[in-house]
């Protein structure tokens, strides 16, 4: 089984010299890439002078997550692509346990390892932790992290289930169901868009399951800190754009009961002075709104098989039966 890691870089050179080192060193059995999003530091040159044995990939603009890695992928031949954010610290054989699911699983088309915290290793990290799942809302969340709720990692999640969603700073995709799913949504930009590629990848009923014998370090916040109105607009925005392309059922109701807790959400920031993040949230609605036509078009041009939904509210849980752990 060839398998290509596939980093991102935009401007990172400082995460490279740091993260870097652990990825070559632990990672023989795959080729290593580094795909950089017209970065104006420089990165390239580090690369080129410090790593010469890693294949570089040069993509002519800054497209974001999703277009750098659709425009990187094109120059990749490999039968497992892993994207691999590059603020991620990976382990001595962590991959072995990845390359079995795919090997033993060929039914299974994405699979996410354990990631924890890189400044605090005895707990989950927020991006992915344990596994991604989806409330009856839409809303995501992981299996060791509800909210800004972080479990400890004493081995509680050490095996290995079907979940809803991997996360993008490290997921590993089968090229053939990359490609058939025309990768990433280029809309997106970047938040989210790891969810949507796994829903659409559910809808076509491909397995996508969670590895928790493989273990991920990742720093997290190295492009946008959650204190970031940027983040806010994005993640809104393309969660919507995520339930208009993807949710089977009562969509109408399902849009309009989310614009009313996202409305409730922009009152919270709003007594808590954050005022930059109620006007992300106010963005978020707009751009959706002119996204819109196109969101429905291609709903129509894809499939929707089931909901695949947890039957719970994840917020009523969190904020009103205070239940911390999913």
């Amino acid at each position: 089984m060839k398998i290509a890691i596939v980093i991102l870089n935009w401007n990172g050179k400082t995460l490279l010299e740091q993260f870097l080192p652990s990825v070559i060193s632990y990672s023989a059995e795959a080729s290593i890439y580094v795909a950089d999003n017209a970065s104006t530091d420089d990165s390239i040159a580090f690369l080129k002078q410090e790593y010469p044995q890693i294949t570089l990939i040069q993509n002519k603009e800054n497209g974001g997550y999703a277009k750098g890695y659709n425009d990187a992928l094109q120059h990749i031949v490999a039968d497992v692509f892993c994207l691999l954010n590059s603020d991620v610290e990976v382990t001595k054989d962590w991959l072995v346990p990845i390359i079995k699911t795919f090997e033993t699983q060929p039914e299974t088309a994405i699979v996410q390892p354990k990631i924890c915290d890189y400044n605090h290793k005895t707990h989950f990290e927020y991006a992915g932790a344990a596994g991604g799942f989806i409330d009856k809302y839409g809303y995501p969340f992981c299996r060791g992290r509800v909210f800004n709720t972080l479990e400890a990692d004493t081995g509680q999640y050490n095996d290995e289930i079907p979940i809803f969603w991997a996360s993008g700073a490290c997921l590993f995709i089968r090229s053939t169901v990359f490609y058939n799913l025309k990768g990433f949504d280029a809309s997106f930009f970047a938040h989210m868009e790891e969810i949507d590629l796994c829903w659409r990848a559910k809808n076509q009923n491909y397995n996508i399951v969670y590895n928790g014998h493989a273990t991920v370090y990742h720093l997290g916040g190295a492009t946008l800190k959650n204190t970031n109105p940027q983040k806010t607009f994005l993640n809104f925005r393309n969660s919507l754009f995520t339930l208009v392309k993807n949710a089977k059922g009562p969509l109408f109701a399902l849009i309009v009961t989310r614009l009313v807790l996202d409305g409730i959400a922009a009152i919270k920031f709003l007594f808590e002075l954050k005022v930059l993040h109620v006007v992300a949230i106010i963005r978020a609605h707009f751009s959706f709104y002119s996204y819109l036509p196109q969101l429905i078009k291609k709903r129509k041009n894809s499939k929707q098989s089931g909901t695949y939904f947890d039957r719970t509210s994840i917020i009523w849980d969190y904020f009103v039966l205070k239940k911390k752990f999913y």
